[in-house]
C-alpha cells in the first residue's frame, strides 16, 4: 500500500484531483440548473447534492495543498461523497431496470460517482475530525434527507418519482451507513500526516 500512499500525498496528484473535482462540481451545478429554477430559495442549498459534496472535497484538497486541515469540510466530504456517490450509482441502475435503457451520460455518471464515493475514504487517514465535527456532518446529512423527502426537493430522475417512498427509505439508511463509515474511518483507523516536504 506504500505506492498508494505516495500517490495520494503527491502534490501534482492532489492538484489534478482538485481540478477534476472542480470541473465535476461545475458540471453538477449546471445539471441541476433546471430543477434549481423551480426550487424555493430556502431549499436551494440542499438540492444539488452531488456537486455540493464534491465542492466540500475541493475545500479539503485546497487545505491539503496549504498543508492544513479543515475538519468540518473533511467530515462533510467523507459522508456526502460516499452517500451521493453510491446513491447515484444505484439510481442509474434503477433507471436502467425501470426504463430498460440508460443514455451514455448515465453510464458516465455511474463511473464518476463510483470514483466520488471512494476518494473521500481514500484520504480519510489524513483527516483531523473530532466527534463534534462528526455530529455536525450527521446533522447536515439527515437534515438534507428531510428536505429531499419530506419537502419533496429530491433530485429529479426520469420515472423514479413513482418509487419515491422506497427511495426515501433507502436514502435514509444510506445516510446512517455513510455516517457510521465516516465514524470508523476518522475515529478508529490510524492518522497520518502529509509529507513535511510536501
Amino acid at each position: 500500500m506504500t505506492w498508494l500512499f505516495s500517490i495520494l500525498t503527491n502534490k501534482a496528484f492532489i492538484w489534478l484531483l482538485l481540478i477534476v473535482n472542480l470541473l465535476g462540481t461545475i458540471y453538477g451545478y449546471i445539471w441541476y440548473m433546471p430543477q434549481l429554477r423551480n426550487t424555493p430559495d430556502q431549499f436551494m442549498i440542499f438540492v444539488p447534492d452531488s456537486p455540493t459534496a464534491s465542492l466540500f472535497f475541493c475545500f479539503v484538497l485546497i487545505a491539503f495543498l496549504r498543508n492544513r486541515n479543515w475538519p468540518l469540510f473533511e467530515v462533510l466530504a467523507i459522508i456526502t461523497l460516499f452517500k451521493y456517490g453510491v446513491w447515484a450509482v444505484v439510481m442509474n441502475l434503477l433507471t436502467l431496470m425501470v426504463s430498460g435503457e440508460l443514455p451514455w451520460e448515465g453510464y458516465m455518471l455511474m463511473v464518476s460517482h463510483g470514483a466520488m464515493a471512494l476518494q473521500g475514504l481514500l484520504y480519510s487517514s489524513f483527516y483531523r475530525v473530532k466527534m463534534w465535527h462528526l455530529a455536525a456532518g450527521a446533522l447536515w446529512t439527515l437534515h438534507n434527507d428531510i428536505i429531499d423527502y419530506v419537502y419533496m426537493q429530491f433530485p429529479v430522475y426520469s420515472k423514479l418519482f413513482l418509487y419515491i417512498q422506497n427511495i426515501g427509505y433507502f436514502t435514509f439508511w444510506l445516510s446512517i451507513f455513510s455516517i457510521a463509515l465516516a465514524y470508523y474511518f476518522t475515529q478508529k483507523t490510524p492518522r497520518y500526516h502529509l509529507d513535511p516536504n510536501f
